[in-house]
């Protein structure tokens, strides 16, 4: 799985630095992974006392911290950052049922909470929104995204395929523009479910289905198909192959 190129960065056009804080390792790394993937930088540690020392050291623009730690809790490692950072933004991992931990890491300054269990894509969603707040830039990419005949400019939302428009509603002009930024990688109906429509996989793969089948019709209708369906494993986009004169 290759990462996507950032679309914040820091003020000097570097990545984007997270401190990922949890003492069940599983987690940390599952966190760790959907954040590299994003094209941030990620450190993790597993107790507070590690925590306030990377901090230090790799000096990150967020930190998502989990409130029940082994060696002291939460509150305290934030407190300790803030001493030395007072602007960090902190995510709070909590119980689903511990709303006195919620209360206590927004009134100690903690910025966002989510609680256990998760979703990956809302751990993301309110990080990007934090250091958006915190004065992340904005990366300064082309806006047109091109695979093979096939182009899509993201902020007109106009799509061409060998030169000829392409109408297409805003769910399908989500869908194809993800598949786009992920050329020749298979995507499965959990991946497509969880970008383009925002919600974990259960049981509406029939959606997606009927979404690519409104693309096919759009994109692949009178020319050399570019979206295949790879069976028991998702769909792809792949630029058709060119014959040879």
């Amino acid at each position: 799985m290759a990462p996507e190129q950032p679309d914040l960065l820091r003020a000097d056009g570097s990545p984007l630095r997270v401190l990922v804080v949890d003492d069940e390792v599983n987690i940390a790394e599952l966190i760790s992974m959907a954040l590299r993937y994003e094209g941030w930088q990620v450190a993790a540690a597993h107790t507070g006392t590690k925590a306030v020392s990377t901090a230090k050291d790799f000096r990150p623009d967020a930190v998502v911290l989990d409130m029940m730690l082994p060696d002291f809790d939460g509150l305290e490692v934030l407190r300790r950052m803030r001493a030395a950072d007072p602007s960090v933004p902190v995510l709070f991992l909590t119980a689903r049922d511990a709303v006195e931990d919620r209360v206590a890491g927004l009134t100690a300054g903690g910025d966002d909470y989510v609680t256990k269990p998760f979703s990956l894509e809302e751990v993301v969603a309110r990080l990007r929104a934090l250091m958006r707040r915190a004065g992340a830039q904005q990366a300064q990419t082309s806006s047109v995204l091109t695979v093979g005949d096939l182009t899509l400019d993201e902020d007109s939302h106009e799509v061409f395929r060998d030169g000829a428009e392409i109408s297409l509603t805003a769910t399908e002009f989500e869908l194809l523009r993800f598949l786009m930024r992920n050329p020749r990688r298979v995507l499965s109906k959990a991946q497509i479910l969880d970008r383009v429509w925002n919600y974990d996989f259960g049981g509406q793969a029939n959606v997606v289905e009927l979404y690519i089948s409104y693309l096919r019709k759009k994109v692949d209708a009178g020319r050399e198909p570019m979206i295949h369906t790879m069976r028991g494993a998702g769909y792809v986009l792949k630029p058709h192959a060119v014959s040879q004169p």
